[in-house]
Protein backbone atom coordinates (compact mmCIF):
# COMPACT_ATOMS: atom_id res chain seq x y z
CA UNK A 1 0.00 0.00 0.00
CA UNK A 2 1.64 3.31 -0.99
CA UNK A 3 2.35 5.88 1.66
CA UNK A 4 -0.03 8.80 1.60
CA UNK A 5 0.79 11.93 3.53
CA UNK A 6 -2.73 13.27 3.02
CA UNK A 7 -4.23 10.48 5.14
CA UNK A 8 -1.79 10.71 8.04
CA UNK A 9 -4.21 12.16 10.53
CA UNK A 10 -7.29 10.26 9.35
CA UNK A 11 -6.67 6.79 10.74
CA UNK A 12 -3.55 5.50 12.41
CA UNK A 13 -5.18 2.08 12.80
CA UNK A 14 -5.78 1.83 9.06
CA UNK A 15 -2.13 2.79 8.51
CA UNK A 16 -1.06 -0.20 10.60
CA UNK A 17 -3.57 -2.73 9.31
CA UNK A 18 -2.85 -1.73 5.73
CA UNK A 19 0.91 -2.07 6.30
CA UNK A 20 1.72 1.37 4.90
CA UNK A 21 5.37 0.59 5.56
CA UNK A 22 7.00 -2.32 3.78
CA UNK A 23 7.51 -5.23 6.17
CA UNK A 24 11.20 -5.50 7.10
CA UNK A 25 12.81 -8.52 5.47
CA UNK A 26 15.39 -9.70 7.99
CA UNK A 27 16.62 -9.27 11.55
CA UNK A 28 18.95 -6.40 10.68
CA UNK A 29 16.14 -4.49 8.95
CA UNK A 30 13.85 -4.98 11.95
CA UNK A 31 16.49 -3.82 14.43
CA UNK A 32 17.58 -0.88 12.26
CA UNK A 33 13.93 0.17 12.01
CA UNK A 34 13.76 0.17 15.83
CA UNK A 35 16.91 2.29 15.92
CA UNK A 36 15.41 4.92 13.62
CA UNK A 37 12.22 5.02 15.68
CA UNK A 38 13.91 5.63 19.03
CA UNK A 39 16.33 8.17 17.58
CA UNK A 40 13.32 10.15 16.29
CA UNK A 41 11.84 10.01 19.77
CA UNK A 42 15.02 11.35 21.37
CA UNK A 43 15.05 14.11 18.72
CA UNK A 44 11.44 14.97 19.63
CA UNK A 45 12.47 15.30 23.27
CA UNK A 46 15.36 17.62 22.39
CA UNK A 47 12.96 19.71 20.32
CA UNK A 48 10.60 19.97 23.29
CA UNK A 49 13.48 21.19 25.45
CA UNK A 50 14.58 23.74 22.85
CA UNK A 51 11.04 25.06 22.60
CA UNK A 52 10.78 25.16 26.42
CA UNK A 53 7.63 23.07 26.16
CA UNK A 54 6.03 23.23 29.63
CA UNK A 55 3.70 20.29 28.95
CA UNK A 56 4.92 17.77 31.52
CA UNK A 57 2.32 15.22 30.47
CA UNK A 58 3.51 15.11 26.84
CA UNK A 59 7.12 14.98 27.96
CA UNK A 60 6.47 12.13 30.37
CA UNK A 61 4.49 10.19 27.76
CA UNK A 62 7.33 10.58 25.27
CA UNK A 63 9.85 9.37 27.86
CA UNK A 64 7.65 6.40 28.81
CA UNK A 65 7.09 5.40 25.18
CA UNK A 66 10.78 5.69 24.34
CA UNK A 67 11.73 3.60 27.36
CA UNK A 68 9.13 0.98 26.39
CA UNK A 69 10.53 0.82 22.84
CA UNK A 70 14.07 0.46 24.19
CA UNK A 71 13.03 -2.23 26.68
CA UNK A 72 11.40 -4.32 23.97
CA UNK A 73 14.29 -3.80 21.57
CA UNK A 74 16.91 -4.80 24.15
CA UNK A 75 14.93 -7.87 25.17
CA UNK A 76 14.56 -9.25 21.65
CA UNK A 77 18.23 -8.64 20.97
CA UNK A 78 19.23 -10.44 24.17
CA UNK A 79 16.80 -13.34 23.66
CA UNK A 80 17.17 -13.92 19.93
CA UNK A 81 19.78 -11.88 18.06
CA UNK A 82 22.81 -11.94 20.37
CA UNK A 83 22.58 -15.68 21.19
CA UNK A 84 22.45 -16.54 17.48
CA UNK A 85 25.47 -14.32 16.86
CA UNK A 86 27.42 -15.85 19.75
CA UNK A 87 27.13 -19.22 17.99
CA UNK A 88 28.33 -17.80 14.68
CA UNK A 89 31.12 -15.25 15.28
CA UNK A 90 34.47 -15.26 17.07
CA UNK A 91 34.47 -11.66 18.35
CA UNK A 92 32.48 -12.16 21.54
CA UNK A 93 33.93 -9.01 23.12
CA UNK A 94 31.65 -6.92 20.90
CA UNK A 95 28.57 -8.76 22.15
CA UNK A 96 29.75 -8.59 25.77
CA UNK A 97 30.15 -4.82 25.44
CA UNK A 98 26.74 -4.50 23.81
CA UNK A 99 25.10 -6.34 26.71
CA UNK A 100 26.90 -4.11 29.24
CA UNK A 101 25.59 -1.09 27.33
CA UNK A 102 22.09 -2.58 27.54
CA UNK A 103 22.50 -2.95 31.31
CA UNK A 104 23.51 0.72 31.66
CA UNK A 105 20.50 1.82 29.60
CA UNK A 106 18.16 -0.40 31.62
CA UNK A 107 19.41 1.16 34.84
CA UNK A 108 18.53 4.64 33.60
CA UNK A 109 15.16 3.39 32.35
CA UNK A 110 14.41 1.97 35.81
CA UNK A 111 15.36 5.29 37.43
CA UNK A 112 13.22 7.28 34.99
CA UNK A 113 10.23 5.02 35.64
CA UNK A 114 10.33 6.03 39.29
CA UNK A 115 10.48 9.77 38.52
CA UNK A 116 8.18 12.60 37.45
CA UNK A 117 9.02 15.27 34.84
CA UNK A 118 9.35 17.95 37.51
CA UNK A 119 11.96 15.94 39.46
CA UNK A 120 15.58 17.06 39.51
CA UNK A 121 17.68 15.29 36.86
CA UNK A 122 14.66 13.87 34.98
CA UNK A 123 15.57 15.61 31.73
CA UNK A 124 19.28 15.00 32.32
CA UNK A 125 18.81 11.26 32.80
CA UNK A 126 16.77 10.97 29.62
CA UNK A 127 19.33 13.02 27.69
CA UNK A 128 22.16 10.79 28.92
CA UNK A 129 20.08 7.72 28.03
CA UNK A 130 19.85 9.15 24.52
CA UNK A 131 23.62 9.58 24.37
CA UNK A 132 24.13 5.95 25.46
CA UNK A 133 21.62 4.74 22.90
CA UNK A 134 23.14 6.75 20.04
CA UNK A 135 26.60 5.34 20.84
CA UNK A 136 25.23 1.81 21.10
CA UNK A 137 23.36 2.08 17.80
CA UNK A 138 26.42 3.41 16.01
CA UNK A 139 28.59 0.53 17.24
CA UNK A 140 25.92 -2.05 16.54
CA UNK A 141 25.25 -0.90 12.97
CA UNK A 142 28.92 -0.35 12.07
CA UNK A 143 30.49 -3.35 13.79
CA UNK A 144 27.94 -5.99 14.82
CA UNK A 145 25.60 -5.87 11.81
CA UNK A 146 28.39 -6.40 9.24
CA UNK A 147 29.62 -9.44 11.21
CA UNK A 148 26.06 -10.79 11.32
CA UNK A 149 25.79 -10.45 7.52
CA UNK A 150 29.04 -12.37 7.00
CA UNK A 151 28.24 -15.08 9.56
CA UNK A 152 25.75 -16.97 7.38
CA UNK A 153 22.91 -16.66 9.88
CA UNK A 154 19.30 -17.17 8.86
CA UNK A 155 18.58 -13.47 9.25
CA UNK A 156 15.12 -13.73 7.73
CA UNK A 157 14.16 -16.48 10.16
CA UNK A 158 15.55 -14.52 13.10
CA UNK A 159 13.69 -11.45 11.81
CA UNK A 160 10.41 -13.38 11.87
CA UNK A 161 11.11 -14.53 15.43
CA UNK A 162 11.96 -10.97 16.50
CA UNK A 163 8.77 -9.53 15.01
CA UNK A 164 6.66 -12.19 16.73
CA UNK A 165 8.39 -11.68 20.08
CA UNK A 166 7.98 -7.91 19.82
CA UNK A 167 4.23 -8.34 19.32
CA UNK A 168 4.07 -10.57 22.41
CA UNK A 169 6.04 -8.06 24.50
CA UNK A 170 3.88 -5.15 23.31
CA UNK A 171 0.79 -7.07 24.36
CA UNK A 172 2.34 -7.82 27.76
CA UNK A 173 3.25 -4.14 28.25
CA UNK A 174 -0.11 -2.92 26.92
CA UNK A 175 1.24 -0.70 24.16
CA UNK A 176 0.18 -0.25 20.55
CA UNK A 177 2.18 -1.73 17.67
CA UNK A 178 4.95 0.69 16.73
CA UNK A 179 4.10 0.35 13.05
CA UNK A 180 0.81 2.12 13.73
CA UNK A 181 2.62 5.39 14.29
CA UNK A 182 6.13 5.03 12.94
CA UNK A 183 5.46 7.00 9.74
CA UNK A 184 4.06 10.02 11.59
CA UNK A 185 7.38 11.88 11.28
CA UNK A 186 5.82 15.34 11.43
CA UNK A 187 4.30 14.84 14.90
CA UNK A 188 6.19 14.33 18.16
CA UNK A 189 6.13 10.69 19.21
CA UNK A 190 4.43 11.53 22.50
CA UNK A 191 1.49 13.05 20.68
CA UNK A 192 1.14 10.41 18.00
CA UNK A 193 1.17 7.65 20.60
CA UNK A 194 -0.88 9.44 23.24
CA UNK A 195 -4.23 8.35 21.91
CA UNK A 196 -3.12 4.78 21.25
CA UNK A 197 -1.57 3.81 24.54
CA UNK A 198 -3.52 1.10 26.36
CA UNK A 199 -3.75 1.76 30.08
Amino acid sequence: MPRSSSSKSSSKTTSYRGHAKTEPQDALDVLADDHKRVLRMFDDFEQMKEENDPDDESRQLLVENTCAELTIHAQVEEELFYPALREAIDDLDLLDEAEVEHASAKQLITELAAMQPEDDLYDAKFTVLGEYVRHHIQEEEKEIFPKAKKAGLDLEGIGDEIRQRKLELREELGIAPAEAVEDEDDEPAAKTKAGRRVH
